[in-house]
């Protein structure tokens, strides 16, 4: 692939910036004003160049006639790194990464750091299921009875956080599985909250 000048890797970022934004390409008017062209021709004939180095197509007869070669992310999604793997059952240590997912931003709050696979069924009651990938915001902080991913003594586990006076427990969701116990002295963090899990079919 022929290498870009400033200008035309300018121009490409602009496209790209407004696909992202807006959902659709800038006109050639609205990038000679961007870039202080006196007429659209100008940036029309850096589209012609980008367009010959592969980077872009032009359609003919259309104001906003300009299909990117790679389409950018749009604002509206999140690419997230799957971590590894947590435990719904008894904590385990951590796992192998996985490549990033593009996922709607929609679907989750507050807005998640990373991506985690459910391991076990010890949160089968609060719709969490082996092989879910549960979105996690990352924080050290966590409310009373919210779901967390905490960390004791170097393993991960996905479980209700309850505080009490005597200590903290982390509670599973399926009759099946004891609350964990946090003892005194161990090694204990809140890794993050859960903010919504991705299933597929």
């Amino acid at each position: 692939m022929d290498t870009l000048t400033d200008r035309q890797q300018a121009i490409l970022d602009f496209i790209a910036t407004q696909v992202g934004r807006e959902g659709m390409p800038p006109t050639l008017a609205e990038i000679a004003r961007e870039f202080g062209f006196r007429q659209p021709r100008s940036a029309q004939a850096h589209l012609q160049a980008l367009e010959a180095k592969g980077m872009l197509s032009l359609l003919p007869g259309k104001s906003r006639g300009i299909r990117l070669a790679t389409p950018p992310v749009p604002e509206a999604s999140l690419a997230l790194p799957v971590l590894g793997a947590v435990a719904a059952g008894q904590p385990i240590g951590d796992a192998e990464a996985e490549g990033p997912l593009l996922l709607d931003r929609a679907l989750f709050f507050p807005r998640p750091d990373y991506l985690l696979r459910v391991r076990g069924d010890s949160m089968r009651d609060d719709g969490i299921f082996d092989g879910d990938l549960i979105a996690v915001h990352r924080t050290p902080e966590a409310q009373d009875n919210q779901i967390v991913v905490a960390r004791l003594d170097g393993d991960l586990t996905v479980k209700r956080l309850r505080r009490r006076k005597d200590g903290i427990q982390l509670l599973p969701r399926n009759p099946d599985h004891a609350p964990i116990e946090v003892p005194v002295g161990a090694v204990f963090a809140i890794e993050g909250v859960y903010c919504g899990l991705v299933r597929r079919g």
